[in-house]
């Protein structure tokens, strides 16, 4: 994934650090990652919480579906509202208010589980919010983030909130494992909600410049506004079809590897094996992700997630544990680098005006996928074997994301040498369109 512009590979240790953390010499993205990374280490906590709190009070695996439902239900039907109030307004405020709204919702919960009172339908009500909350916050958080940091840095900062994310989501569910043996799930509650308090001061104490805030016009009108933005765009609208099928076919992962892990390789200890090393293959892919360089940005990305398909492959077999990890940390390494890279070239190529929009229709097509390859896996699975449904889930992993660095407008979207990221200008420019190219 090298090119011309990445720099010597023979650059020394203390010169590669300060380049993986130059970023953080601007006060508002050290504010901003301050607070993401707080926050990230409360909501990887909390995830265990929402669990073992439900079967804490006597809830069962039914009661645990029906409140994770209720938060993806509520964070889908929100999303694109949130990327509408986010283009509309300061972004700064809306993050600062989806801190503060989930942080209160924790506090109600932890107080319910310190006093006893907590019921698995105040447990769902707090887990809507929730999920209503991220949808505010997630569009809002991608369209800032380029606000405290010149272009050529979005790829490194990106990079160094993916790692922060990455290393919570490994050592969080261990620790939160411990926490709720020793003390019950309320404490994490509160923990998650002191950290929503802190994101939400660094959040605020942000200093950015004013930005160009389009007219307000209708609801409909300025959905209709983001929708144009990302058709305009081949490489954009192509590129989210391979990934809504990727979102589509990777419940296969979860689904059926504890299976295949409990029936054919030792147990849960075996899946627990296969789940850090993709975990740690995601911090890897994050500090990869801080230096790698590829001229063509979105080929390199996308070529990077067909490593996802590996360990499903792998699974499929199913091959000996250790060859499956081995597969799961060269998946971890490919989505981080994914993520990270698409997010710098969405961050540079989209107009800042509808950037959020942009990112809550992104944001609306996969978390829609993912739900209805959890809801027919099992079925497949049932009609077809596991074997035969790993090994076409892994297809639609690897395959569309092949296929569209083959895309004329994909491959020209390139890395300038000054470390800027360029592509081909809007087939149909809208009204608040920029022509990047």
């Amino acid at each position: 994934m090298g090119d011309r512009h990445t720099k010597s590979p023979l650059t020394s240790p203390r010169t590669w650090i300060k380049d993986s953390l130059a970023p953080l010499k601007e006060q508002a993205f050290r504010l901003l990652w301050i607070g993401r990374s707080v926050s990230s280490a409360g909501d990887a906590v909390v995830e265990i919480a929402l669990v073992f709190g439900i079967l804490h009070i006597g809830g069962n695996a039914a009661d645990i579906g029906f409140v994770i439902a209720i938060q993806l239900t509520a964070r889908l039907v929100f999303t694109l509202a949130g990327g509408v109030w986010a283009d509309r307004m300061r972004r700064q405020y809306v993050t600062v208010a989806s801190d503060l709204v989930r942080g209160t919702v924790d506090s109600v919960l932890a107080v319910l589980f310190f006093t006893g009172r907590a019921q698995v339908w105040q447990i769902a009500i707090g887990a809507g919010i929730m999920g209503a909350g991220g949808a505010f916050f997630g569009p809002a958080f991608t369209g800032l983030l380029p606000e405290t940091v010149p272009p050529e840095k979005l790829q490194v900062s990106n990079a160094l909130i993916s790692f922060s994310d990455s290393f919570f989501n490994v050592v969080g569910p261990a620790v939160a494992g411990v926490i709720i043996a020793v003390f019950g799930p309320a404490l994490l509650f509160a923990a998650d909600a002191l950290s929503y308090l802190v994101s939400a001061i660094s959040l605020g104490r942000l200093r950015l410049a004013s930005r160009n805030i389009p007219e307000r016009t209708s609801f409909r009108a300025e959905l209709t506004v983001g929708w144009r933005e990302i058709t305009a765009r081949s490489w954009y609208w192509i590129n989210l079809i391979a990934h809504s099928l990727w979102n589509f076919a990777f419940p296969a992962y979860f689904v059926l590897g504890p299976v295949i892990a409990a029936q054919m390789l030792g147990g849960p200890k075996a899946w627990g094996v296969i789940a850090a090393a993709w975990a740690a293959g995601a911090v890897v892919g994050s500090i990869i992700a801080m230096h790698a360089k590829p001229s063509r940005p979105l080929v390199a990305a996308n070529l990077a997630l067909m490593l996802t398909a590996l360990p499903v492959l792998a699974l499929a077999v199913p091959l000996a544990t250790w060859v499956i990890a081995a597969a799961a940390v060269l998946a971890g390494i490919g989505l981080s680098i994914l993520m990270t890279m698409w997010a710098a070239a969405m961050q540079q190529l989209i107009p800042d005006e509808v950037r959020s929009r942009v990112d809550s229709y992104d944001w609306l097509l996969s978390l829609s996928a993912r739900p209805v390859g959890y809801a027919i896996i099992g079925v497949v699975a049932a009609e077809v074997g596991n074997r035969a449904t790993m090994i076409g889930a892994a297809f639609l992993l690897a395959v569309p994301c092949t296929l569209v660095v083959f895309v004329p407008a994909i491959r020209a979207v390139r890395r300038t040498p000054q470390g800027t990221i360029v592509g081909p200008p809007p087939r149909t420019p809208g009204r608040a369109s920029l022509d990047h190219a």
